[in-house]
């Protein structure tokens, strides 16, 4: 009957461990998907803002500091409109909330571009810089429409759901900014091959020529902005659905600097260098900010290196394998690529490793000097590292424990629990015979 009722054991543990271990599976998976359609919803929203920026610097050759006001105020404008849905004042479906911001957006672009594009170039970035710090300043002012600093907070589970589709879930809203990315990117490109984006290549590359011609350059700028501000609208309003909050952040210089590192870091002067850039940019905000509170300072680093060793962005270098894969010469290069991508590696293992280092004992000093890196634990405020691995230190205090496990059942001689000896015990010892060796 034992017998039986350890093998009923058995097998109900072998019936199980499997969904078991299925169970953490699918938690696992979970865990991940959930922060892969975080991390994929910012960067369809970047996406979005850094192609309507760079119609301005990169197709037009405007260099602007303040872009993030019009994707800010178009997300204002939308959470208000959202807000008023829920109040039942208004009826709009959710999916249309990114028009009511481009709306917005081109409206901003309308009223300020009338006044910043009387000027190109860097009485142009100026003028933009002074905007963004004004409409920035006027976020306390008014907060009864920004909202003051806490922002403003909406609910997007509003209205009748449409299909079933509530826009509760996560991934609903990664949907729905997904199709608005592939419009806008459609639109985007397509507007590159209008009369108006051709008359706007050559007044980035020569105005005084343009002009020659006939054609308004401020007229073109003009045009080109408001344009540039409407696709901003729709992505504030993304973000706006997306994190369900809009505060003075969205229309600060931290914003429009972004966005003009995303350009940078691409490459301007390819259509999709925008969408390469946003891409390693969301990485570096929201993906290597939870491994290191020094990622402002890698960012800062590649973005430099990026401008003095490749101006044109990573689109240009992918640009320029183009002739050789045409030629059949790139598999050729792969060792000799491969060869300077491991010294580069070796390079950045060892920037990084002097980065946390200083980081950890300059400015985290106060949270003590013992740190981890890739899984090897070390004190960096010693002048002597002394790398020991988790596995190593695991074991060490294993064998530790086994130590202090066999001492508490064999104890030593000058252990307080240990009884006497008899007196004549070392005595009769000494008495006997030694054995020869």
């Amino acid at each position: 009957m034992q017998q039986r009722r350890e093998t009923v054991v058995t097998g109900r543990t072998m019936r199980y461990r499997p969904m078991n271990l299925a169970r953490w599976a699918i938690w696992g998976l979970t865990v991940a998907l959930g922060f892969a359609i975080t991390l994929m919803s910012q960067m369809g929203i970047m996406i979005i803002f850094a192609l309507s920026y760079n119609m301005l610097l990169g197709q037009t050759g405007m260099l602007s500091f303040g872009h993030a006001v019009y994707a800010g105020l178009g997300a204002f404008i939308a959470i208000h409109v959202l807000n008023m849905v829920g109040a039942g004042k208004v009826w709009l479906p959710v999916s249309l909330l990114p028009v009511v911001g481009g709306l917005a957006g081109a409206f901003f672009g309308v009223l300020f571009g009338y006044v910043t594009t009387k000027k190109s170039g860097t009485t142009f970035a100026m003028i933009t810089m002074g905007i963004g710090e004004m409409v920035f300043a006027s976020s306390l002012m008014f907060p009864d429409f920004f909202g003051g600093e806490g922002g403003i907070s909406t609910n997007r589970m509003v209205g009748d759901p449409v299909f079933g589709i509530t826009y509760g879930p996560g991934r609903q809203v990664y949907y729905l900014i997904a199709v608005w990315c592939l419009l806008s990117m459609v639109a985007m490109y397509a507007w590159t091959q209008t009369p108006l984006g051709r008359i706007a290549n050559a007044v980035r590359d020569n105005p005084e020529r343009v002009e020659f011609i006939g054609y308004n350059t401020q007229r073109v700028r003009y045009l080109v902005l408001i344009l540039s501000a409407f696709f901003a609208g729709i992505s504030g309003a993304l973000s706006a659905i997306n994190f369900e909050i809009v505060s003075a952040e969205n229309v600060s210089a931290v914003r429009s600097g972004g966005v003009l590192l995303a350009a940078f870091i691409g490459g301007a002067g390819v259509f999709f260098g925008p969408v390469i850039g946003a891409v390693v940019f969301i990485l570096f905000a929201v993906a290597l900010s939870d491994l290191t509170k020094a990622w402002l300072l890698y960012l800062g680093l590649f973005f430099v290196l990026m401008v003095m060793f490749v101006p044109g962005g990573i689109a240009s270098l992918l640009v320029m394998q183009v002739p050789l894969l045409a030629r059949g010469k790139l598999r050729r290069m792969l060792p000799d690529y491969g060869r300077a991508a491991a010294a580069g590696l070796v390079l950045l293992a060892a920037v990084i490793l002097t980065v946390e280092l200083v980081y950890k004992v300059q400015v985290d000093s106060a949270n003590g000097t013992e740190m981890s890196l890739l899984r090897i634990g070390f004190d960096a405020g010693t002048t002597g590292t002394r790398y020991r691995p988790k596995w190593r230190e695991a074991r060490h205090e294993h064998r530790t424990g086994t130590e202090r496990r066999t001492q508490e059942i064999r104890p030593d001689r000058d252990h307080p629990g240990r009884q006497p000896e008899h007196p004549q015990g070392r005595a009769a010892c000494a008495d006997r015979p030694q054995r020869r060796r």
